[in-house]
């Protein structure tokens, strides 16, 4: 996706910024980094600083003292944050603030990734930065808490909820991503079940990269809602996933009733763009067009 030269003029100094990606292994780690390869990205994993650990992190941080802390680690297990929600919030809120900190000592912009989970679903309009958070789960409440910190202590930063990721990476901690279980199980022959009551919008990480890269380019600090355009259900992506990969599979819608879990789902998590959109930045291209894209780059379009 070609960026627009007309945004140029938003560009701080330095244009070549040093970027300390945190979770450079993961689904939007992986496509961040040729997203911003006009700068110097120092990609770290978990091999190289656990962000639980907070003196390491600090003193490899500090060490490199970058322009821009980038984290997308997150404890994202959502079902398992209900168990473990001591773990959720040492990953999602702790050091989270350990990271603002660190940021704030060394003069560094945060970039921090959030999530549509912070709301609770009972709505029918798509949410934007301005609209009431309330967490229905563990997991959300430790995301919302990370936020909050960023919110109240963070002297620089972009805060960046997304929904519904997928990427070529795969998301390791859940092994694949949504769209790879769909094609999987259709392969198998397996019947695929599907919620047709949670309306999200899926978020292709190549787009959230690109938009990531455009919005580092500026100033504009604070709250974004960033994912791709549109909405569906989670019944209604599995089938568009199948369409468009000419998969003959057998798909039918079932209810979050049926479909128990133990970590409470919000019902409808639409986010609106509406931060980009009134600075002119919005990028993202609908969700569908970007499945689409998806897919050929996975080669199976």
């Amino acid at each position: 996706m070609q960026q627009k030269n007309h945004h140029q003029n938003y560009h701080i100094i330095p244009n070549r910024m040093k970027i300390a990606l945190l979770g450079a292994d993961g689904q939007l780690g992986h496509d961040l980094e040729p997203a911003l390869q006009a700068h110097e990205i120092i990609p770290l994993t978990r091999r190289d600083m656990d962000v639980a650990d907070f003196d390491r992190t600090r003193r490899v941080l500090m060490d490199l003292s970058p322009h821009v802390i980038l984290n997308t680690t997150a404890y994202h297990r959502v079902d398992d944050c209900e168990n473990q929600p001591e773990l959720a919030f040492q990953v999602n809120a702790l050091a989270v603030l350990n990271l603002v900190r660190i940021a704030n000592d060394s003069d560094a912009v945060l970039l921090h990734i959030s999530t549509d989970y912070v709301f609770d679903g009972n709505t029918r309009e798509p949410y934007t930065e301005s609209s009431q958070p309330l967490p229905l789960s563990v997991y959300a409440t430790s995301k919302l808490s990370g936020e909050f910190l960023v919110r109240a202590a963070a002297q620089k930063y972009f805060l960046i909820r997304t929904c519904g990721l997928y990427g070529v990476a795969g998301s390791h901690g859940k092994g694949g991503n949504f769209v790879e279980t769909m094609i999987a199980k259709a392969k198998r022959l397996e019947p695929i079940r599907v919620v047709d009551d949670q309306v999200v919008t899926p978020t292709y990480t190549v787009d959230l990269a690109h938009q990531i890269a455009l919005i580092l380019s500026t100033t504009h600090y604070g709250l974004y809602h960033v994912t791709n355009e549109g909405c569906c259900t989670w019944y209604e992506f599995a089938k568009a996933i199948f369409e468009i990969s000419g998969i003959d599979a057998d798909l039918s819608p079932t209810t979050s009733e049926l479909y128990k879990t133990p970590a409470i789902r919000p019902r409808y998590s639409v986010l609106e763009n509406a931060r980009l959109k009134q600075l002119g930045l919005n990028e993202m291209r609908h969700w569908r067009e970007a499945l689409a894209a998806y897919l050929e780059e996975k080669s199976l379009g």
